[in-house]
């Protein structure tokens, strides 16, 4: 794995768009998709006081490939039976309960099959926030570094890279870096490539292309300014903390973890097959730590060592 040093500093973490503001620049979005944001809110000041490394990519089918035969883990997917989820072009979400984009729970589905092609270059899939954390302590133990998910803090704060934009802008400063367009050019996000699969939600698509249905190898977009490829897009990014809806209110300025416990873990960035509203830099999502989906995966965080005294 690379990794990027990612230095100490300070950001507004959140947003405080209003539903009026959002509506104008995603037009077929029903007003309840603006209400429901209010947990990105409020706007806060938060100091990140140490540097660390965050991978410069997420972890790829290939990584994860060789930290199973290495250390014999077993993922949940395979462990409890249950399987993932995956794409299949016969199955129709008309038909089920939930409506969920995808076919599952399936025990042919797991992070070796999400349901279409992949190679080791590709972000793995279906995989746990307990998968996450074995993977990790397995790296830690091995190399004598701390590996660990990043909070939900340093992931914005790596996302963003300095910016306040929807989007982070890449390596350069973009005037149009809030424009949803502006996701072609550094996200793998749902636009006119995928939506040949799913035309029933034509209207939140992206009019343009990025080249890619499903995944992308990793690092195929430009990164941020930071050096970080693919933190908006391509893999939904598990974080270390736990979901609570009201934390902005009372999180710590400095360094904040995330509520001491909860019932569901936050994921951040959006995938493959994300709507531009939700592959926003402030954007939470949350599931249960059980949870593996063909849309979620990883990216690992190593802590930089102390100095020797």
């Amino acid at each position: 794995m690379k990794f990027v040093l990612v230095p100490a500093g300070e950001f507004l973490m959140g947003s405080d768009e209003t539903p009026e503001a959002l509506a104008r620049d995603y037009p077929h979005y029903p007003k309840k998709r603006f209400t429901d944001l209010f947990d990105e809110a409020p706007v806060h000041r938060v100091r990140i006081t140490q540097p660390f490394f965050l991978g410069q990519h997420e972890v790829t089918v290939g990584q994860f490939r060789r930290f199973i035969e290495a250390s014999g883990y077993v993922p949940e997917s395979v462990a409890d039976g249950t399987g993932g989820y995956g794409y299949n072009p016969a199955y129709d979400p008309a038909t089920t309960r939930r409506g969920d984009a995808f076919e599952g729970r399936d025990p042919k589905y797991s992070w070796r099959n999400p349901g279409f092609a992949q190679d080791e270059r590709h972000p793995l899939l279906n995989v746990t926030w307990n998968d996450a954390v074995a993977m990790s302590r397995w790296l830690s133990e091995r190399e004598g570094h701390t590996y660990r998910l990043p909070t939900e803090a340093e992931w914005e704060y790596a996302c963003r890279a300095g910016g306040r934009t929807r989007y982070h802008a890449g390596r350069e400063v973009a005037a149009d870096a809030s424009a949803p367009a502006s996701l072609l050019r550094i996200a793998n996000t749902f636009d006119a490539d995928a939506v040949s699969n799913w035309p029933r939600w034509q209207d939140f698509a992206l009019t343009g292309h990025d080249g890619h249905a499903f995944t992308a190898p990793v690092g195929s977009f430009e990164p941020n300014a930071f050096g970080l490829h693919d933190m908006l897009g391509n893999a939904w990014e598990w974080v270390a903390d736990w979901h609570d809806e009201t934390y902005y209110a009372r999180s710590p300025a400095a360094d904040p973890r995330g509520p001491d416990d909860g019932s569901v873990r936050v994921r951040r960035g959006g995938s493959w097959h994300t709507w531009a509203l939700y592959a926003r830099c402030s954007y939470r999502n949350w599931n249960s730590a059980q949870t593996r989906y063909t849309l979620v995966g990883m990216r690992l965080l190593r802590e930089v060592d102390a100095a020797p005294r």
